[in-house]
């Protein structure tokens, strides 16, 4: 896998929508905030989703973590197919949706670039 994605960053822009909620006193973004991290987030989609996308696909079509990480791709294509909402409170709900398909697949290119590396060490 190219060593392009830079996860912490990506993590960090997810973050940003998704730790308000474990917070019920905390404000949702200003529409120029949330339009701007909604821009990040899918940003970080497009990037990401490819290269998941590819280290799945050289993985043998039995096996379970292919199936899930082209799952999560198929997601996350999905959710970009879709324009942002332009009512805040369903804006923030689109933004944190695609803040939770991200994280996953930051989760599936880890576990991908991990199960690549133990192949190439192998025995």
């Amino acid at each position: 896998m190219r060593q392009g994605a830079d996860l912490e960053v990506m993590r960090e822009s997810a973050r940003q929508l998704l730790d308000p909620d474990s917070v019920p006193d905390v404000l949702p973004p200003s529409r120029a905030e949330l339009d701007t991290l909604t821009l990040k987030l899918r940003g970080h989609l497009e990037l990401l989703a490819p290269e998941v996308e590819q280290a799945a696909l050289v993985i043998p079509k039995n096996e379970a973590l292919r199936y899930c990480a082209l799952a999560c791709v198929g997601e996350a294509w999905g959710r970009l197919r879709i324009s942002p909402p332009s009512e805040l409170s369903s804006g923030v709900s689109y933004a944190r949706r695609i803040a939770r398909v991200l994280n996953a697949l930051c989760d599936h290119y880890e576990t991908l670039s991990s199960h690549h590396r133990c192949k190439r060490s192998g025995p």
